[in-house]
This record gives structure tokens, C-alpha cells and sequence, in this order.
């Protein structure tokens, strides 16, 4: 999903960030060691450490995020790294309670260093932050609850890691070493302090009106937001911003929604929401004037990172034709002719969002639109079903091998198209997804 420069640029900066740490450990005098295992041991703690670190500047959303990457992959990255970093803090648990049981000491907190019982404390945190973010839903836990309690957990997880680092003081007792570590903590710190103070700081200036509500088919809504006192912000079509709604922008209380608008637009923008959770199904109620906080835009999903593109081929499910619907009215406001697919797939004909404007859309675009129902109506000629292999091989132009894929919508469904594309023989280069489900 990204060209090979800024990939490795992302990798290589962030195997730097993670590793210098523990590189820079092994300069000057070196500590007595109790062989490989500890060393060992210690390697993997100090990684891991690093790792989490790191971990608050994957989710600080810096605009540079941008360059190569979706935000919405950096948070998947985010996420598997972070269970990396947990094995890794397991196994320096373990390795140094079989090899080295008495560096361990006791488990009761009366008893035990208070360096000991932090590390401990922290990597009962560590555990606890990771199995609520991966099962948050079966938890039955509420966004905005969640996401509170994942930031408390870990800026209290780390604080106690770096507690038990700077009390055991191995590896660290050099005074490079140890001002190392400090400026790693100062860098954390700045971080949190940029993301919860000042980024809130700077969209509290900026703030949007609703001026608009209007009801969509499929049980959506679009809300139209207009810049107050400023000019707005421009976006390429396809990105998505983290709205605030009813709540200061200091309030943990954002959603992450794609742009339907044009982005020849300038000044109000628009966002169709389907009612699906907690927060969504309260849009419909939202009043004109309120005040909103946008932070963004973000993402790699648009058509203005392929601009030698030969055409393009959408594939749609339900309001995830959102970002797709903008790409297709910023290419009418445009005037681009190259010629254009639509797969679009609902479950009945009155849940097709945007069904007249669609229609409309094939008068100023090279516009082919494809519908595909589950639960078509008596007398329905058009596709039925899902999408499958055989309704692409059908429907795909013959040059579509050519052609930039963006793919939108439940995440089972983007799976499976993924593969029937790739059983076409379309090239995985090609192919562009929005993981629909991001938080």
C-alpha cells in the first residue's frame, strides 16, 4: 500500500528509535555480567521498554504520518507491535526467573524492593492494556471509556518501568547511559504533553459549526460542519478526520470518520455516518449551530497518490461508499474522464446510499456502476448476492489489470475481495483498502 522509499524510511527510523537505546548501552564501562541469559534477559527488557515508548508516537498522529503510510496502518502497527513488546517483557520475566530466581525476591510488595514490585506492577499493566484493547468489545467496554483507561494504564505503565529501570541501575549506572534514559523519558513525556495538551490546544481554535443534518438512506446521516472564524482545512479525497462533537477537544470523546465532501470544496466540509454504535446513532440528533474540533485530515486512501493511474476501480460496502463517494465528486468537480468502476454492495435497494446521485454521476464521469443486492426486490436484473469472483471477472473492464483498486467496507468483505482480486491476478500494488475498522 505504499512505495518502497517511505516504507523503508519508516522502518529503518523506527528500528533506530527502538535499538539506539539499547546499542548506546553497550558503550563505556560495562557491568559485570551473570552470563548470557541475564544479558540476555536485559537486552529484551530494555527493547521492550523502548517499544512501548515508541508506541506514543505511533498514536501522536504527526501530519508526516502521511508520507507512505496511512494513520490507520500505523495503528495496526501499533497494535501488533505492542504484543511483540509484551512477549518480549515475558520472556525477560521468565528467563530471569528460571536462570536467576533470587534477582526475582519476593512477591509481596511489604517485602519486596520497591523497584522490584514497579517492574512487576508494570508488566501486570502492560498485560492488562493489551487484552482490553484487543478484546474491548466482548469486554463490553465503551469507546471513550476505553480509550481513558488505555491512557492511563500506560502512562502509568511506563512511568513504573522506568521506576524499575532506574532502580535496579544495571547497564545504566554510566552517566551517558544514564542521561540516555532520561532524555527517553523526556521525549515520552513531551509526546503525551503535545498529544493531550497542545494538539487539543490548536483545534480549539479552530473550531466548526454544524450547519447542516441530513438523512441518508441506509440509516445515515451526513452532517455538514462549516469552518467558524477560520478557513477550513483541505484534504485529498478519501481521507478521514477524527471528529469531536459535544465535548471539548480536551475531552477523549473523537470518532474517526471519512471526508464525503469534494475536495474542491472550500471551507465546510461534510461526513455521512451510518448509525451503528454508542455514538453514531446519537448523530440524527445533533443541532444546527453546535460546535465541533476537527483533527486531521489523514490517510493514504486516495486517488491523488496515483495520478498516472489509467482509471480506477471502487469496491463499496454499505456507508463504507463514503470515502469513495468523495473521490467520485472531487473527479467530476475536476472534470477527469478516465473512465471508472463502481462495485457497490447492499443488502436492499433502499439501503444504496447516494442512489441518485450515483446515477446522476454517470452523466459527468466515465462512469460504470455496478450494484450487487442480497435481498434484491421482485423484478431486480442487476446483481445479486456478494461480490464474487465470477461477478468481477464479468464486470472488470478488460484493461482493469491497469487499473488503481480501492476497496471500502466491513472488513470481512474487503478480505475476500482482497483475495478474489488477487486469484484475478490483479497485482497487490494495486490494490487499496480502508481498514473500516480501525479502533
Amino acid at each position: 500500500m505504499t512505495s518502497r522509499l517511505p516504507t523503508a524510511v519508516w522502518v529503518g527510523g523506527y528500528l533506530l528509535l527502538v535499538l539506539a537505546p539499547l546499542l548506546a548501552l553497550l558503550l563505556g564501562p560495562m557491568p559485570s555480567g551473570s552470563g548470557f541469559w541475564w544479558d540476555f534477559s536485559m537486552a529484551l527488557g530494555f527493547t521492550a521498554m523502548a517499544m512501548m515508548g515508541v508506541q506514543f508516537l505511533l498514536t501522536a498522529r504527526f501530519p508526516f504520518a502521511n508520507i507512505g503510510f496511512g494513520i490507520d496502518i500505523l495503528y495496526y502497527f501499533h497494535r501488533y507491535l505492542a504484543l511483540m513488546a509484551l512477549a518480549f517483557i515475558a520472556l525477560h520475566v521468565l528467563i530471569i526467573s528460571v536462570r536467576h530466581p533470587g534477582a526475582i525476591g519476593s512477591l509481596n510488595p511489604l517485602d519486596a524492593p520497591g523497584h522490584m514490585t514497579a517492574g512487576l506492577a508494570a508488566f501486570g499493566l502492560f498485560v492488562l492494556l493489551i487484552a482490553t484493547a484487543l478484546w474491548r468489545k466482548p469486554l463490553r467496554l465503551a469507546y471513550e471509556q476505553w480509550r481513558l483507561l488505555h491512557i492511563g494504564m500506560a502512562a502509568a505503565a511506563l512511568l513504573l518501568a522506568l521506576v524499575h529501570i532506574e532502580g535496579v541501575g544495571y547497564y545504566i549506572n554510566a552517566p551517558l547511559k544514564h542521561g540516555l534514559w532520561h532524555g527517553y523519558s523526556l521525549l515520552w513525556l513531551l509526546l503525551v504533553i503535545y498529544v493531550r495538551l497542545i494538539k487539543p490546544w490548536q483545534m480549539r481554535r479552530k473550531p466548526y459549526r454544524v450547519s447542516a443534518i441530513e438523512p441518508e438512506r441506509g440509516d445515515s446521516w451526513t452532517m455538514t460542519l462549516k469552518p467558524d472564524g477560520h478557513p477550513g482545512l483541505h484534504f485529498h479525497p478519501g481521507q478521514f478526520a477524527w471528529l469531536t462533537l459535544r465535548a471539548s477537544p480536551w475531552h477523549i470523546k473523537e470518532h474517526p470518520f471519512s471526508f464525503s465532501s469534494s475536495a474542491r470544496l472550500r471551507g465546510e466540509v461534510t461526513f455521512t455516518i451510518k448509525a451503528l454504535g454508542d455514538f453514531t446513532r446519537t448523530i440524527k440528533d445533533t443541532k444546527i449551530g453546535e460546535r465541533a474540533y476537527l483533527d486531521g485530515p489523514y490517510g493514504a486512501f486516495t486517488i491523488d497518490r496515483h495520478p498516472e493511474a489509467a482509471g480506477f476501480v471502487f469496491i463499496a460496502g454499505g456507508v463504507g461508499v463514503a470515502p469513495i463517494i468523495s473521490m467520485l465528486r472531487t473527479m467530476a468537480d475536476r472534470g477527469d474522464r478516465r473512465p471508472v468502476s463502481l462495485f457497490y454492495g447492499n443488502k436492499t435497494w433502499d439501503d444504496v446510499i447516494f442512489r441518485e446521485e450515483l446515477e446522476l454521476l454517470k452523466d459527468r464521469l466515465n462512469l460504470r456502476l455496478i450494484h450487487i443486492l442480497t435481498d434484491p426486490p421482485p423484478g431486480w436484473t442487476g446483481e445479486s448476492g456478494i461480490i464474487t469472483p465470477d461477478i468481477l471477472k464479468r464486470r472488470l473492464p478488460a484493461d482493469g489489470q491497469d487499473y488503481i483498486y480501492f476497496l471500502c467496507g466491513p472488513k470481512s468483505m474487503s478480505a475476500t475481495v482482497q483475495q478474489e482480486l488477487a486469484d484475478l491476478r490483479v497485482p497487490a500494488r494495486r490494490i487499496h483498502f480502508e481498514l473500516f475498522d480501525m479502533v
